[in-house]
Protein backbone atom coordinates (compact mmCIF):
# COMPACT_ATOMS: atom_id res chain seq x y z
CA UNK A 1 0.00 0.00 0.00
CA UNK A 2 1.27 3.44 -0.88
CA UNK A 3 2.47 5.31 2.21
CA UNK A 4 1.76 8.98 2.45
CA UNK A 5 4.83 9.68 4.53
CA UNK A 6 4.58 13.42 4.06
CA UNK A 7 1.13 13.50 5.66
CA UNK A 8 2.20 11.05 8.34
CA UNK A 9 5.23 13.13 9.17
CA UNK A 10 3.20 16.32 9.41
CA UNK A 11 0.70 14.74 11.79
CA UNK A 12 3.44 13.10 13.81
CA UNK A 13 5.32 16.40 14.08
CA UNK A 14 2.15 18.03 15.42
CA UNK A 15 1.36 15.29 17.92
CA UNK A 16 4.89 14.35 18.90
CA UNK A 17 7.30 17.21 19.52
CA UNK A 18 10.81 16.53 18.35
CA UNK A 19 9.90 14.73 15.12
CA UNK A 20 12.15 16.50 12.67
CA UNK A 21 10.82 15.44 9.27
CA UNK A 22 8.47 13.09 7.45
CA UNK A 23 11.35 10.89 6.38
CA UNK A 24 12.35 10.37 10.03
CA UNK A 25 8.85 9.68 11.31
CA UNK A 26 8.02 6.20 12.65
CA UNK A 27 4.33 6.91 11.97
CA UNK A 28 2.46 6.00 8.79
CA UNK A 29 -1.07 7.01 7.81
CA UNK A 30 -2.80 5.47 4.79
CA UNK A 31 -6.28 5.47 3.34
CA UNK A 32 -8.27 3.54 0.78
CA UNK A 33 -11.58 3.82 -1.05
CA UNK A 34 -13.21 1.44 -3.52
CA UNK A 35 -16.35 0.88 -5.56
CA UNK A 36 -17.40 -2.79 -5.77
CA UNK A 37 -20.16 -4.42 -7.80
CA UNK A 38 -21.16 -6.08 -4.50
CA UNK A 39 -19.76 -6.63 -1.01
CA UNK A 40 -18.59 -10.21 -0.37
CA UNK A 41 -17.63 -11.19 3.18
CA UNK A 42 -16.41 -14.72 3.84
CA UNK A 43 -18.10 -15.95 0.70
CA UNK A 44 -21.48 -14.35 1.43
CA UNK A 45 -22.92 -11.32 -0.36
CA UNK A 46 -23.73 -8.59 2.16
CA UNK A 47 -25.60 -6.32 -0.28
CA UNK A 48 -28.02 -8.72 -2.03
CA UNK A 49 -25.82 -8.46 -5.14
CA UNK A 50 -25.99 -4.66 -5.26
CA UNK A 51 -22.97 -2.28 -5.45
CA UNK A 52 -20.97 -1.27 -2.38
CA UNK A 53 -18.89 1.80 -1.60
CA UNK A 54 -16.09 0.95 0.83
CA UNK A 55 -13.16 2.70 2.43
CA UNK A 56 -10.98 3.06 5.48
CA UNK A 57 -7.95 4.52 7.21
CA UNK A 58 -4.93 2.81 8.75
CA UNK A 59 -2.25 3.92 11.17
CA UNK A 60 0.94 1.98 11.83
CA UNK A 61 4.04 2.53 13.90
CA UNK A 62 7.54 1.35 13.09
CA UNK A 63 7.54 -0.66 16.34
CA UNK A 64 4.79 -2.94 14.99
CA UNK A 65 1.63 -1.43 16.52
CA UNK A 66 -1.24 -0.61 14.18
CA UNK A 67 -4.90 0.45 14.24
CA UNK A 68 -7.55 1.23 11.68
CA UNK A 69 -11.16 1.55 10.68
CA UNK A 70 -13.10 0.45 7.60
CA UNK A 71 -16.70 0.73 6.42
CA UNK A 72 -19.17 -0.42 3.79
CA UNK A 73 -22.86 -0.24 3.01
CA UNK A 74 -24.76 -3.51 3.61
CA UNK A 75 -28.32 -4.78 3.29
CA UNK A 76 -28.45 -8.28 4.82
CA UNK A 77 -29.79 -7.07 8.17
CA UNK A 78 -32.79 -5.50 6.42
CA UNK A 79 -33.17 -8.15 3.70
CA UNK A 80 -33.41 -11.22 5.91
CA UNK A 81 -36.59 -12.31 7.66
CA UNK A 82 -37.37 -14.77 10.42
CA UNK A 83 -39.51 -17.88 10.79
CA UNK A 84 -38.76 -19.25 7.34
CA UNK A 85 -39.45 -15.95 5.62
CA UNK A 86 -42.66 -15.16 7.50
CA UNK A 87 -41.23 -12.68 9.99
CA UNK A 88 -39.67 -9.23 9.94
CA UNK A 89 -36.08 -8.13 9.22
CA UNK A 90 -33.42 -8.47 11.91
CA UNK A 91 -33.19 -4.65 12.16
CA UNK A 92 -36.22 -2.34 12.30
CA UNK A 93 -34.08 0.75 11.67
CA UNK A 94 -30.53 1.27 10.49
CA UNK A 95 -28.88 -1.99 9.51
CA UNK A 96 -27.46 -0.51 6.30
CA UNK A 97 -23.87 0.13 7.41
CA UNK A 98 -20.92 -1.91 8.67
CA UNK A 99 -18.08 -0.14 10.48
CA UNK A 100 -15.02 -2.12 11.57
CA UNK A 101 -12.49 -1.05 14.19
CA UNK A 102 -9.28 -3.02 14.63
CA UNK A 103 -5.83 -2.90 16.12
CA UNK A 104 -2.92 -5.13 16.96
CA UNK A 105 0.79 -5.80 16.78
CA UNK A 106 2.95 -7.32 14.05
CA UNK A 107 6.27 -9.06 14.61
CA UNK A 108 8.79 -9.24 11.78
CA UNK A 109 10.36 -12.70 11.99
CA UNK A 110 13.37 -14.22 10.20
CA UNK A 111 13.05 -15.56 6.65
CA UNK A 112 10.28 -13.13 5.62
CA UNK A 113 7.72 -14.39 8.14
CA UNK A 114 5.34 -12.01 9.94
CA UNK A 115 3.23 -12.78 13.00
CA UNK A 116 0.09 -10.70 13.56
CA UNK A 117 -1.97 -10.60 16.78
CA UNK A 118 -4.99 -8.32 16.98
CA UNK A 119 -8.66 -7.71 17.60
CA UNK A 120 -11.53 -6.53 15.39
CA UNK A 121 -14.98 -5.18 16.26
CA UNK A 122 -17.79 -5.19 13.68
CA UNK A 123 -20.35 -2.47 14.43
CA UNK A 124 -23.75 -2.42 12.70
CA UNK A 125 -25.58 0.79 13.72
CA UNK A 126 -29.34 0.50 14.12
CA UNK A 127 -32.08 -1.07 16.24
CA UNK A 128 -32.72 -4.81 16.39
CA UNK A 129 -36.26 -6.01 15.74
CA UNK A 130 -38.03 -7.79 18.62
CA UNK A 131 -40.89 -9.79 17.17
CA UNK A 132 -43.90 -11.15 19.03
CA UNK A 133 -44.14 -14.90 18.37
CA UNK A 134 -46.21 -17.67 19.95
CA UNK A 135 -47.55 -15.32 22.59
CA UNK A 136 -44.08 -14.13 23.60
CA UNK A 137 -41.18 -12.09 22.29
CA UNK A 138 -38.40 -13.44 20.10
CA UNK A 139 -35.20 -11.64 21.08
CA UNK A 140 -33.16 -10.48 18.10
CA UNK A 141 -29.76 -9.13 19.14
CA UNK A 142 -27.74 -6.51 17.34
CA UNK A 143 -25.26 -8.05 14.93
CA UNK A 144 -22.23 -6.31 16.52
CA UNK A 145 -19.42 -8.88 16.77
CA UNK A 146 -16.04 -8.93 18.50
CA UNK A 147 -13.21 -11.19 17.31
CA UNK A 148 -9.58 -11.72 18.21
CA UNK A 149 -7.23 -13.05 15.56
CA UNK A 150 -3.79 -14.55 15.03
CA UNK A 151 -2.15 -14.48 11.62
CA UNK A 152 1.06 -15.80 10.10
CA UNK A 153 2.32 -14.70 6.69
CA UNK A 154 5.27 -15.48 4.47
CA UNK A 155 5.84 -13.25 1.46
CA UNK A 156 2.61 -13.72 -0.54
CA UNK A 157 1.11 -16.54 1.55
CA UNK A 158 -0.93 -16.00 4.73
CA UNK A 159 -3.03 -17.90 7.25
CA UNK A 160 -5.33 -16.32 9.83
CA UNK A 161 -7.50 -17.64 12.65
CA UNK A 162 -10.34 -15.38 13.90
CA UNK A 163 -12.18 -16.32 17.12
CA UNK A 164 -15.48 -14.81 18.27
CA UNK A 165 -15.40 -13.81 21.92
CA UNK A 166 -19.01 -12.70 22.38
CA UNK A 167 -22.20 -14.79 22.39
CA UNK A 168 -24.05 -13.29 19.42
CA UNK A 169 -21.73 -13.66 16.46
CA UNK A 170 -23.28 -11.73 13.56
CA UNK A 171 -26.66 -11.88 15.37
CA UNK A 172 -26.53 -15.66 15.98
CA UNK A 173 -27.19 -16.36 19.69
CA UNK A 174 -25.24 -18.84 21.86
CA UNK A 175 -22.35 -18.66 19.39
CA UNK A 176 -19.35 -17.94 21.63
CA UNK A 177 -16.31 -19.78 20.30
CA UNK A 178 -17.37 -19.50 16.67
CA UNK A 179 -14.30 -19.17 14.45
CA UNK A 180 -13.13 -18.50 10.91
CA UNK A 181 -9.93 -19.89 9.38
CA UNK A 182 -8.51 -18.18 6.29
CA UNK A 183 -5.80 -19.32 3.87
CA UNK A 184 -4.86 -16.76 1.21
CA UNK A 185 -2.29 -16.47 -1.58
CA UNK A 186 -1.70 -13.11 -3.30
CA UNK A 187 0.99 -13.81 -5.89
CA UNK A 188 2.52 -10.83 -7.74
CA UNK A 189 3.29 -12.00 -11.27
CA UNK A 190 6.93 -11.06 -12.03
CA UNK A 191 7.50 -8.17 -14.44
CA UNK A 192 3.79 -7.35 -14.59
CA UNK A 193 1.28 -5.30 -12.63
CA UNK A 194 -0.90 -8.36 -12.06
CA UNK A 195 -1.52 -10.10 -8.75
CA UNK A 196 -3.25 -13.49 -8.65
CA UNK A 197 -5.53 -14.17 -5.68
CA UNK A 198 -6.61 -17.52 -4.23
CA UNK A 199 -8.41 -18.04 -0.93
CA UNK A 200 -10.02 -20.82 1.09
CA UNK A 201 -11.95 -20.26 4.32
CA UNK A 202 -13.72 -22.31 6.97
CA UNK A 203 -16.57 -20.72 8.95
CA UNK A 204 -17.50 -22.81 12.00
CA UNK A 205 -20.40 -21.85 14.30
CA UNK A 206 -20.87 -23.20 17.83
CA UNK A 207 -23.90 -23.44 20.13
CA UNK A 208 -27.64 -23.54 19.55
CA UNK A 209 -29.68 -20.38 19.03
CA UNK A 210 -33.03 -20.61 20.85
CA UNK A 211 -34.70 -19.16 17.73
CA UNK A 212 -33.53 -22.02 15.48
CA UNK A 213 -36.25 -24.19 13.98
CA UNK A 214 -37.26 -27.46 15.63
CA UNK A 215 -37.21 -30.49 13.32
CA UNK A 216 -38.38 -33.90 14.57
CA UNK A 217 -38.57 -32.59 18.11
CA UNK A 218 -34.93 -31.42 18.07
CA UNK A 219 -33.81 -27.81 17.72
CA UNK A 220 -31.31 -27.33 14.91
CA UNK A 221 -27.89 -26.25 16.15
CA UNK A 222 -25.86 -23.34 14.82
CA UNK A 223 -23.31 -25.64 13.20
CA UNK A 224 -25.88 -27.32 10.97
CA UNK A 225 -27.51 -24.02 9.96
CA UNK A 226 -24.60 -21.60 9.62
CA UNK A 227 -21.25 -23.39 9.21
CA UNK A 228 -19.75 -23.61 5.70
CA UNK A 229 -16.53 -23.36 3.66
CA UNK A 230 -15.83 -20.68 1.06
CA UNK A 231 -13.28 -20.02 -1.67
CA UNK A 232 -12.21 -17.21 -3.99
CA UNK A 233 -10.19 -16.90 -7.20
CA UNK A 234 -9.32 -13.55 -8.71
CA UNK A 235 -6.78 -11.06 -9.97
CA UNK A 236 -5.91 -7.40 -9.60
CA UNK A 237 -4.13 -4.98 -11.90
CA UNK A 238 -2.23 -1.91 -10.68
CA UNK A 239 -3.00 1.33 -12.52
CA UNK A 240 -1.20 4.69 -12.36
CA UNK A 241 -1.79 7.06 -9.44
CA UNK A 242 -2.37 4.20 -6.98
CA UNK A 243 -5.57 2.94 -8.59
CA UNK A 244 -6.27 -0.79 -8.78
CA UNK A 245 -8.88 -2.72 -10.74
CA UNK A 246 -9.78 -6.31 -10.10
CA UNK A 247 -12.22 -9.17 -10.46
CA UNK A 248 -12.86 -12.32 -8.47
CA UNK A 249 -15.24 -15.24 -8.24
CA UNK A 250 -16.46 -16.60 -4.90
CA UNK A 251 -18.48 -19.64 -3.89
CA UNK A 252 -19.30 -21.72 -0.82
CA UNK A 253 -19.71 -25.40 0.00
CA UNK A 254 -21.90 -26.99 2.67
CA UNK A 255 -23.85 -23.73 3.17
CA UNK A 256 -27.34 -24.70 4.38
CA UNK A 257 -30.20 -23.05 2.48
CA UNK A 258 -32.12 -22.79 5.76
CA UNK A 259 -29.50 -20.32 6.97
CA UNK A 260 -28.54 -18.57 3.75
CA UNK A 261 -31.17 -19.40 1.12
CA UNK A 262 -34.47 -17.91 -0.03
CA UNK A 263 -38.04 -18.58 1.21
CA UNK A 264 -38.38 -20.91 -1.81
CA UNK A 265 -35.38 -23.04 -0.79
CA UNK A 266 -36.43 -25.44 1.96
CA UNK A 267 -35.26 -28.58 3.76
CA UNK A 268 -37.66 -30.52 5.97
CA UNK A 269 -40.19 -27.69 5.90
CA UNK A 270 -37.65 -25.07 7.07
CA UNK A 271 -36.86 -22.41 4.47
CA UNK A 272 -34.31 -19.70 3.86
CA UNK A 273 -34.72 -16.05 4.81
CA UNK A 274 -33.13 -13.87 2.08
CA UNK A 275 -34.46 -12.49 -1.24
CA UNK A 276 -31.47 -14.12 -2.95
CA UNK A 277 -29.35 -17.03 -1.75
CA UNK A 278 -26.40 -15.10 -0.30
CA UNK A 279 -24.05 -18.13 -0.41
CA UNK A 280 -24.32 -18.84 -4.16
CA UNK A 281 -21.32 -18.57 -6.46
CA UNK A 282 -20.93 -15.07 -7.87
CA UNK A 283 -18.51 -12.72 -9.59
CA UNK A 284 -17.41 -9.30 -8.38
CA UNK A 285 -15.49 -6.47 -10.07
CA UNK A 286 -14.04 -3.37 -8.44
CA UNK A 287 -11.89 -0.28 -8.71
CA UNK A 288 -10.02 1.11 -5.70
CA UNK A 289 -7.47 3.75 -4.78
CA UNK A 290 -4.97 4.04 -1.96
CA UNK A 291 -3.62 7.34 -0.67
Amino acid sequence: MFKKTLLAGAVAATLLPGVASAADSPHTLTGNVGLYSQYIFRGLTQTNGDPALQGGFDYSHASGWYAGTWGSNISWLRDGTTAGGAGAPAYKSGGSLELDFYGGYKWSLPNDFTLDLGTLYYWYPGDANNIAANGGTAFHPKADTWEVYLGLSWKWLSAKYSHSVDNKTFAVLDSSGTYYFDLTAAYPVPDTKLTLIAHYGIQKYNGTDVRNAVVGGVRLDNNSLYSYDDWKLGLTYALPKDFTIGAFYTDTSSADVRGYGTPFECVGGVCGVYPKNISKGTGTVFISKTF
